[in-house]
């Protein structure tokens, strides 16, 4: 496997080299950054989170898995765990611009999706809501919204999301 390891690339350098990797990475605007496979728990949060949009998300709404990248700030590129999506993209693009953007906590991601992601997502106009959800503990998932200058608000029955229309009770996602 090929790394980039000069500095100064460029995001078109980037994209170019990423689509060709066996593997995803993100692109912190310097260096590519390999991501890590997942547990148990944080595989089944990603499950239930897609079953629950299936079931009440709106027409005019997709919701997609983490395979899709989001270009953040000038020369960021990051893969958000999950995200919905308003109209309809071109398929065969690998760039999505959403409305929400989710990621279940992890030890190893914990502090670059609390202290870094929030700001880099608040620099993407169409993102309303930036979501976090912990892998072990309900009571830890917090939404961080545009509306509100990205303040966290502590999620503690369900999981409300005015912006695409959805309340999922916090016990489907870890029930």
């Amino acid at each position: 496997m090929s790394v980039i390891v000069r500095p100064g690339v460029s995001l078109a350098e980037f994209l170019s080299w990423e689509r060709e990797q066996p593997l995803r990475y993100e692109f912190d605007g310097t260096q590519p950054i390999p991501m890590t496979g997942g547990t148990v728990a944080h595989a089944r949060i990603l499950r239930r989170i897609m079953a629950a949009m299936l079931r009440l998300l709106p027409t005019g709404f997709e919701a997609l898995g983490g395979d899709l990248k989001v270009l953040t700030r000038p020369n960021r590129v990051r893969y958000p765990d999950f995200l919905v999506i308003a109209g309809d993209p071109d398929p065969k693009t690998d760039i999505v611009v959403p409305v929400v953007v989710f990621e279940v906590l992890s030890p190893s991601t914990r502090l670059t999706d609390l202290r870094v992601k929030p700001d880099e997502y608040a620099s993407v106009p169409s993102i309303l809501a930036y979501v976090l959800l912990p892998q072990e503990d309900a009571a830890d998932a917090i939404v961080l919204r545009r509306s509100n200058d990205w303040e966290p608000e502590a999620m503690i029955e369900a999981l409300i999301l005015p912006e695409i229309g959805v309340s999922i009770p916090l016990s489907d996602l870890y029930g």
